[in-house]
């Protein structure tokens, strides 16, 4: 097999690079459609996700930028960082539909205060007073957690991602002196196409997962903007459009889930009212 160089053909153009560009628009989208909806059990007037899917759309960018420059280690090591974020993020969000309850509260009215309504150890997170759990504790509360069952099920029952972590791990602490050279983009190395493309599989993976948890936990994340258009404008919207799936949901499931985990798709379908197609 011929070496690779990063200036290559081959690797300027492969498949990643566009996926990635993929991937960070739909964060970019999913930030944006996602920005009225309040976060409940928090301070902020604004939904936090908003910031959160800004912020993984730059570490998609870095890891492009990067594997552009033929650092394909440090690829990793920014996936590991990805990774990180959508633990934090299923985390957060389990927690406060785990914490947050308006039916707790109706039971202790005369205890109602400006805070009562407040999941302090997310909010305590967002104002800087206070870190989250560690990634063991924060990935062992959503193994077993009861409404994540279905999911977890899914994306959980082997160990795919336990490897894929523990890929990251390699490159980020350098277990292996191969890795080394992978970061070396003027060294021409056999095996490149072969992380590259083992690199694409595992970003995807990842973003399936994602998506996966954080539509099933918050299936209102895909409605489109038609209903909420309607009000605005003095009209009546149209019947049933608040079950509408806005369009970069529906494409990312037709091009990247569906074709990937058709079981996925079935899953979150099964577990909605949304119109998913």
């Amino acid at each position: 097999m011929a070496r690779m160089q990063v200036t290559d053909e081959a690797y300027q153009k492969h498949q990643v690079f566009s996926e990635l560009d993929r991937y960070a628009s739909f964060y970019d989208s999913l930030a944006m459609a996602v920005f009225g909806f309040m976060t409940m059990g928090t301070k902020s007037i604004c939904n936090i996700d908003t910031y959160v899917y800004g912020s993984i759309k730059g570490t998609i960018e870095s890891i492009k930028a990067v594997l552009l420059a033929g650092r394909l280690n440090d690829g990793y090591a920014l996936l590991r960082k990805y990774y990180d974020s959508v633990v934090i993020n299923i985390y957060s969000n389990l927690y406060l539909n785990d914490h947050f309850s308006i039916d707790n509260l109706l039971t202790r009215l005369d205890n109602v205060g400006p805070d009562s309504f407040v999941v302090a150890k997310i909010n305590d997170w967002l104002q800087g007073r206070e870190r989250l759990p560690g990634y063991r504790s924060m990935t062992k509360y959503i193994r077993n957690s009861a409404r994540l069952k279905p999911v977890n099920d899914a994306f959980l029952g082997d160990n795919k991602y336990i490897a894929l972590r523990d890929r990251c791990d390699d490159h980020l602490h350098y277990n292996f002196f191969h890795h080394v050279m992978l970061n070396d983009n003027e060294v021409s190395i056999e095996s490149r196409g072969k992380w590259l493309e083992r690199l694409r599989r595992d970003i995807r993976d990842l973003f399936i997962l994602h998506v996966g948890y954080i539509l099933f936990m918050n299936s209102h994340y895909m409605m489109s903007s038609d209903y909420v258009d309607a009000l605005e404008c003095g009209m009546t919207p149209e019947e049933d459009s608040q079950l509408w799936v806005a369009p970069f949901i529906q494409a990312i499931f037709d091009e990247v889930i569906t074709p990937a985990r058709p079981d996925i798709t079935a899953l979150i379908k099964s577990h909605t009212s949304m119109q998913l197609q």
